[in-house]
């Protein structure tokens, strides 16, 4: 357990990373800014970039942050919910049943704000089933939990598929960009960024009871901790931020599962500096990935989820090679 001091440092360190990248994110493009124009563009004194900056990589940058801060949030919930190191925010279905309410509006042609909306009540609807059919008769356990939510997220596979197979091939292409996971559309930030505020807020206060739920459920209850509601709320918590990230960018892979360990060997496994520092990393790491998503091979660009799983894959097979147990 580090020192409160090198926790705290760590945290600023996450911060300034997460400045540096939304200022990379905002100069370089296709179009390339310099430091001058990005300062005119902020101040208001200039007109020429200030547009490419303030109404396209901003709103982006800022979108990307939000999302990655609430895939790895979630990671780190459902990492100390199911008690797996395995576990990642789409462990459950909610990103399959957001893929199906997406997937639904562009096979039919729906707008932009009509598959958002899709999307949102699909992964609402996911998290529903899930948690209805793991309750059961009213006593549910991570192991059930867990069976349910992969059993929903095949089921959801199936339905995406179904569709991708049916649909006329102009939409096609922006379905699987949606299932890679996309940033390219994306204008409006403002509510992921809500959910993410919401999020951190309504988890700090449970930090303490996630660490003891963290070393076992017999230790929780014995510190008198209560199990079923703190799961209900970590789970309803993980599960809309989930669904807010993937409604937002659609699916974007290992966020949530590879930042939340490796912030946890920087700071250590005590959730009051854990959920905050995953939080900025995962939102440092989307918005460097989604900027080389659109510069590597400008003007094209790339789905930023083929990036997330080309960093996770690689860095995760270390972490295991290097705590083999």
């Amino acid at each position: 357990m580090p020192s409160p001091r090198r926790a705290a440092l760590i945290l600023v360190l996450l911060a300034l990373l997460v400045l540096l990248s939304i200022v990379l994110a905002l100069l370089v493009g296709s179009l390339q800014v310099t430091p001058a124009e990005l300062w005119a563009a902020v101040t208001g004194s200039a007109s020429g970039s200030g547009g490419l900056v303030l109404e396209l990589r901003l709103p982006r940058a800022l979108a990307a942050f939000a999302c990655g801060a609430l895939l790895a949030l979630a990671g780190a919930l459902m990492q100390v919910l199911l008690r797996n190191p395995l576990a990642d925010p789409y462990v459950l279905g909610i990103s399959g049943g957001a893929g199906v309410g997406a997937m639904s509006g562009l096979f039919f042609g729906l707008s932009l704000w009509a598959v958002d909306a899709l999307a949102f009540a699909g992964a609402l609807l996911a998290m529903l089933t899930v948690f209805g059919l793991a309750r059961g008769d009213g006593s549910w356990t991570q192991t059930r939990l867990l069976l349910t939510g992969v059993i929903v997220a095949a089921g959801c596979g199936a339905l995406i598929a179904l569709m991708l197979s049916l649909a006329e091939d102009g939409r096609v292409h922006g379905m699987l960009f949606w299932l890679m996971g996309d940033l390219g559309q994306t204008f409006i930030w403002w509510p992921a960024m809500l959910v993410l505020v919401v999020a951190l807020l309504c988890s700090l206060p449970f930090a303490r009871e996630l660490n003891l739920l963290a070393r076992g459920l017999l230790q929780a209850q014995a510190f008198g901790v209560a199990v079923g509601r703190l799961r209900f709320i970590v789970y309803v918590l993980a599960s809309l931020a989930t669904a807010a990230a993937v409604t937002t960018a659609g699916s974007i892979g290992f966020v949530g599962l590879v930042v939340p360990h490796l912030v946890r060997l920087a700071i250590g496994n005590d959730q009051r500096v854990l959920l905050p520092g995953a939080a900025l990393a995962g939102g440092a790491l989307l918005v460097l990935a989604d900027t080389a998503a659109r510069t590597l091979i400008a003007p094209q660009q790339l789905p930023v989820g083929v990036l997330t799983a080309l960093i996770g894959v690689p860095v995760f097979l270390f972490l295991l090679a290097r705590q083999p147990r």
